[in-house]
């Protein structure tokens, strides 16, 4: 099955010289690429890592994360990107949780791994994927011990293939395993609909985080096609345009809080993009407004992804072509992969007619295999063969998804899922608390942000900051709350459940979709 496992060392024999990653000034060739990531299958298979052990890496973007987890893949270990945004209570239990034997961290986590150390599983070792820690091993050397030559193992069609996390409602994230057929699956069905068809010609720019399925699924695929990718280890709107002009980037994925960044800095200083060909864009809904800025800026294709972590980013797409103001697509998620089913259902499962309103469910050849150690999740999120998006929308009578709420609480704030209840329990803890329920408001830039409700305690007078530095102890600083009401009570129903729709309904009032 093809897949970058095989493709990385198939361009190592056609074209060794040929640049592979290019980050902060440093080439890594394919020749580089292929026998530094057989070294790292070599060494995990000789430190006894096992078919299917879960290997994390914890890192901002460089050529070493992409290295090791191809590394791992082709070891048949499983390859386990670490959200970098993470607080340690967060990290600990996804460690825990994949029952990770080696974690690979990068100096900007250091510190972060040093604090949870002491709270992990003996067996667990931390590799400095850097180099320069006192007591860990050094990645490179660490590696170097080992051949470059193929490894003894390599993953079978239904083995795990790479496992990505995905928050849950009772806020510990869920593990999404995909096996190698589901990303053989992936990479036709990016090439069918046309906007995966890489080639050696292609610079592909990775600005958003690789533990996200949106840079590293169009990273992996890019190496899997023999393309070059430009890597940023973190985005800044100047360096992001400064890279698409100095590298003469073809194609890129931007979430539309980025968009809006890249569109205020292209503002203040003409660059030359002409280069950029394709534009993809996703992890989060756009506003109308800013499609309609984006396609006046800029001349390149236009793609919308629309998909989850369990089924690889792939449920819908809007073409290039399908952004033509005259077809009046603009505001729907486009349309089903040729590959995948699409329906809406009612609460109790019946389907719905075209134009009827109800939850989105996705079936296709790129579904998770199962949520990692989760078997009551895994039933729920995958009844009857078929993925709940947990998203509410309608089909038209052509086959177009229009997407208009969540059915549950999910706030997406910049790409990233944020859901109420483990941000309510960070700061559940605060003195000054008697209650909080936690929504998400509208935003231009973001799409969303997260805003907490707060009943105080008697002669307590919390305030925002206060909030937000005692939640930040536990969850990540991306879910911290951005704004906060004071109320004497929180509405509840006749069974006391929090009414968080009721909270949300003055901020969305006027609004036609209830995502932004």
């Amino acid at each position: 099955m093809q897949s970058f496992v095989t493709a990385i060392d198939e361009h190592a024999r056609a074209c060794p010289g040929a640049v592979a990653i290019r980050h902060e000034g440093r080439d890594t060739r394919y020749s580089e690429l292929a026998a530094g990531s057989n070294r790292v299958a070599n060494a995990l298979i000789a430190a006894g890592g096992a078919r299917g052990s879960r290997i994390g890496l914890l890192d901002l973007n460089s050529e070493r994360y992409l290295e090791a987890f191809i590394g791992a893949a082709k070891a048949a270990c499983v390859p386990v990107g670490i959200n970098s945004r993470l607080a340690g209570p967060e990290l600990e239990f996804v460690i825990r949780d994949a029952r990770m034997p080696l974690v690979l961290a990068g100096h900007d986590h250091y510190a972060l791994v040093e604090a949870i150390e002491d709270r992990l599983p003996e067996q667990t070792v931390i590799v400095a994927l850097h180099g320069g820690h006192a007591r860990w091993p050094d990645y490179r050397a660490w590696r170097e011990l080992h051949t470059p030559g193929p490894s003894t193992r390599t993953p079978g069609p239904d083995d795990d293939l790479l496992q990505l996390y995905s928050s849950g409602t009772t806020g510990h994230p869920k593990g999404a395993c995909h096996t190698l057929r589901a990303w053989s699956a992936w990479g036709a069905m990016c090439a069918n609909a046309g906007w995966g068809r890489y080639t050696q010609d292609t610079s592909m720019l990775a600005c958003m985080p690789l533990h996200h399925i949106a840079a590293l699924g169009t990273s992996l695929l890019a190496l899997q096609s023999g393309a070059r990718v430009v890597l940023m280890r973190r985005f800044d709107a100047a360096g992001c345009l400064d890279a698409i002009e100095r590298e003469r980037i073809t194609d890129t994925i931007l979430a539309p809080a980025i968009i809006q960044a890249l569109l205020a800095a292209q503002e203040s200083g003409q660059r030359d993009l002409s280069s950029l060909g394709q534009l993809l864009y996703g992890a989060a809904p756009i506003s109308e407004s800013l499609l309609e800025r984006l396609r006046g800026r800029l001349s390149c294709r236009l793609v919308q992804l629309y998909g989850m972590t369990e089924n690889l980013g792939l449920t819908t797409f809007l073409s290039a072509a399908d952004h033509d103001p005259a077809h009046g697509r603009l505001r729907s998620s486009g349309r089903p992969y040729a590959e995948n089913e699409l329906c809406v259902v009612e609460p109790g499962g019946q389907r719905l007619p075209p134009g009827s309103i109800g939850e989105v469910l996705v079936r296709g050849p790129t579904l998770m295999r199962c949520y990692w150690a989760n078997e009551s999740a895994t039933r729920a999120a995958l009844a009857d063969g078929w993925l709940h998006t947990g998203d509410a929308g309608y089909l038209d009578d052509q086959g177009w998804l229009f997407l208009l709420d969540r059915v549950q609480d999910m706030i997406i704030s910049g790409g990233e899922n944020v859901y109420p209840a483990e941000v309510e329990n960070a700061i559940a803890g605060h003195p000054g608390v008697a209650e909080v329920a936690v929504i998400g408001v509208p935003d231009e830039c973001w799409g969303e942000t997260v805003k907490a409700v707060v009943v105080p305690k008697d002669g307590a007078t919390p305030d925002l900051e206060s909030l937000r530095a005692h939640a930040a102890k536990c969850i990540a600083s991306y879910k911290l709350p951005a704004t906060v009401d004071f109320t004497d009570a929180l509405p509840r129903n006749a069974s006391g459940k929090v009414l968080r729709r009721r909270l949300r309904e003055p901020y969305w009032t006027g609004r036609d979709r209830r995502i932004s």
